[in-house]
């Protein structure tokens, strides 16, 4: 069942990357997948715990329900594979639209929204970054939340044009809606201030139980099969909502330096408070960050050049690794009890006396450390439970704490991450990790080509250019194999501290260094028109002699074009498009049967471009001129 759950960052980021995508090409397309029930959903038998047994215990929070297992494989035996989704009470497979799909997912985010903190990473399923599979817990995400932001923002816009008309929903699913939209709204005044523990703790539950609730439901009797009408207008309203909270949050985890807070860690286990404790900076964060939309131009410039000045940059490879680099303390300067702390105990000095090495030993040197035969507090916990037990409980009970906050502050378990805080490749200690190298430059790029299309002043757009070449040639390709450790080419998933580049094979980062490379090349999708606007293009990438170009047509068939100098080409869904610098701006359509259409304009019409995109055969070739 693994296959079916996806990383809480990307349930929201990559499809809504899809979704942008196709957006952009073809808008009615998503408007119409908004009332069609096209969507199903997965049958999955893990169950997520009651609201309050999360609080009790939030790294022990799914159960697997067997029956719905063993149901599953007799429909996948019967009917095939979808057997997996959930079926209604005829025995068919239950549909709903792409706007219930899209807010069920916000609402299972908000469910477990932490205000100024992030979204609470409690089913044991961590972020992108699974090194930090620690986390799991007591650990809060913001990279969750900057892609929230993102996710909102397009659900608005995706969304205004139905705010008059209305759009039928699971009940279920709509209850849950009005649920959470009480919260949010009952405690936004909150939002005019500085929000403290005792107000996280409030919004926490309140958001916890209605999230509860709508599970345990859904778990029990399943849906109902009722619809009911949700407006748009409605809609847009709790999203406009939402996105108060996040922004808010957001703006709290603005650091000092300029960058941003990835994860945080928070405390659940007082009755009225929620308190937030800060992680150290990652480079995930600030990519989540300036991908979120919430930023201004000026602060995204601000950002890289601050991440630039950070612990994050590694000189020699001229880019970024995923976090500070640290010095672990060796195992002999761990667990070492310190004499002022012994001293103010009566518990672990009567247990040295005596010899009860259950909970603390002397070394032959003299000195003192917690058993190691402990592996974390809630050893601690069952071994203080067993000296009450045995005697000891008056100093047990007036020791308690003191106990386990010293063993916390010794090991300091609540920051352990998982891998990323221990090891020295992959995602560990000193060690770039390409993937988030190029999703750093997508970000870096995004933000760029949108400071020029919303006309911010050309200072801030300079510095963020700047700012993305200078990511741009700490990429492989850009190196030396001595530098690279490899062949620059090669997509190989990390660099270690020690060593160069290291596991080839094809990581998620080709597909960031595919979408940069066409953005670089300037072709731009909008309204299903394509644009070119070659803006990152470097002058030395023109050709300065005359040369071949040889590329497969749309009919698979190899093809040959001759390219003069101060040109180059490409192709885009396998039609050439040959950039030439002159003295003049504007295209020149060239198709098969002869015809040719020019415009000074850089822009595609919508047939030309759906032609281009069907593959339809109808366009030779596309020469655009650049002054």
């Amino acid at each position: 069942w693994a296959h079916i759950g996806y990383w809480g960052d990307h349930q929201l980021i990559y499809l809504l990357r899809l979704l942008e995508l196709l957006h952009r090409h073809d808008p009615s397309a998503v408007q119409a997948l908004l009332t069609r029930d096209l969507f199903a959903y997965a049958n999955v038998p893990y169950r997520i715990l009651p609201y309050d047994r999360l609080l009790a215990d939030p790294k022990n929070t799914v159960e697997f329900d067997t029956s719905i297992e063993a149901l599953v494989r007799r429909r996948v035996e019967a009917v095939g594979t979808d057997g997996k989704l959930l079926w209604d009470a005829r025995d068919q497979v239950r549909l709903a639209n792409l706007t219930e799909k899209l807010l069920v997912s916000v609402l299972a985010k908000l469910a477990n929204f932490i205000p100024d903190a992030g979204i609470w990473l409690n089913t044991q399923r961590p972020e992108w970054n699974d090194a930090n599979n620690a986390l799991v817990g007591q650990g809060v995400s913001m990279v969750t939340l900057f892609h929230l932001r993102r996710y909102l923002a397009f659900c608005l816009e995706i969304i205004a044009p139905l705010a008059k008309r209305s759009i039928p929903i699971s009940a279920e699913v709509r209850q849950s809606l009005a649920r959470l939209d009480r919260v949010l709204e009952c405690h936004r005044p909150l939002l005019a201030r500085r929000i403290t523990d005792r107000d996280r703790k409030r919004v926490l539950d309140d958001l916890g139980r209605a999230g509860s609730r709508y599970r345990q439901q859904i778990y029990a009797r399943g849906f109902s099969g009722r619809r009911q009408p949700l407006r748009g207008a409605q809609l847009l309203r709790f999203f406009r909502t939402a996105l108060a909270w996040v922004d808010h949050a957001i703006a709290a985890n603005r650091r000092p330096d300029r960058l941003y807070h990835a994860y945080n860690l928070v405390r659940l286990d007082q009755p009225s408070e929620v308190s937030v404790r800060r992680l150290y900076e990652m480079l995930e964060g600030q990519v989540a960050a300036l991908s979120s939309g919430r930023l201004t131009a000026a602060e995204s410039a601000g950002l890289l050049q601050a991440l630039r000045r950070s612990a994050m940059y590694r000189p020699d490879q001229h880019s970024y690794i995923l976090y500070p680099n640290r010095d672990l303390p060796r195992f002999t300067e761990r667990n070492n009890i310190p004499a002022r702390d012994l001293a103010r105990s009566r518990l672990l000095k009567t247990l040295l006396a005596q010899g009860d090495h259950s909970l603390v030993e002397r070394d032959v040197r003299g000195r003192c450390h917690f058993s190691g035969s402990l592996t974390n507090a809630q050893d601690v916990r069952q071994a203080l439970e067993r000296l009450a037990a045995a005697g000891y409980r008056g100093l047990v009970r007036q020791e308690s704490a003191f106990v386990l906050a010293l063993f916390e502050r010794l090991f300091d378990h609540e920051s352990f991450t998982g891998r990323s805080g221990t090891f020295f490749a992959y995602e560990g200690l000193g060690s770039i990790y390409w993937h988030m190298v190029s999703k750093l430059l997508l970000a870096a790029q995004e933000t760029y080509l949108a400071a020029v299309h919303a006309g911010a002043p050309p200072a801030v757009r300079r510095r963020l250019k700047r700012a993305y070449q200078d990511i741009r040639v700490g990429i492989g390709d850009r190196k030396t194999p001595a530098a690279y450790g490899g062949f620059p080419m090669d997509p190989y998933s990390h660099t270690p501290a020690h060593a160069g580049a290291r596991q080839p094979g094809l990581t998620g980062q080709v597909k960031e260094d595919i979408l940069c490379r066409f953005g670089e090349l300037g072709v731009v999708v909008n309204q299903g028109r394509i644009a070119f606007e070659p803006r990152l293009l470097q002058p030395e990438e023109f050709l300065t002699e005359a040369a071949t170009f040889s590329y497969f047509d749309v009919a698979g068939r190899p093809r040959r074009l001759r390219l003069p100098r101060h040109s180059l080409a490409f192709t885009y869904c396998q039609v050439p498009i040959v950039y030439r610098q002159a003295g003049r701006s504007g295209l020149v359509i060239s198709r098969v049967d002869g015809r040719e259409d020019s415009t000074s304009s850089p822009v595609l019409d919508a047939e030309t471009s759906r032609s281009i995109f069907d593959r339809a055969g109808a366009v030779d070739r596309v020469t655009v001129f650049l002054p």
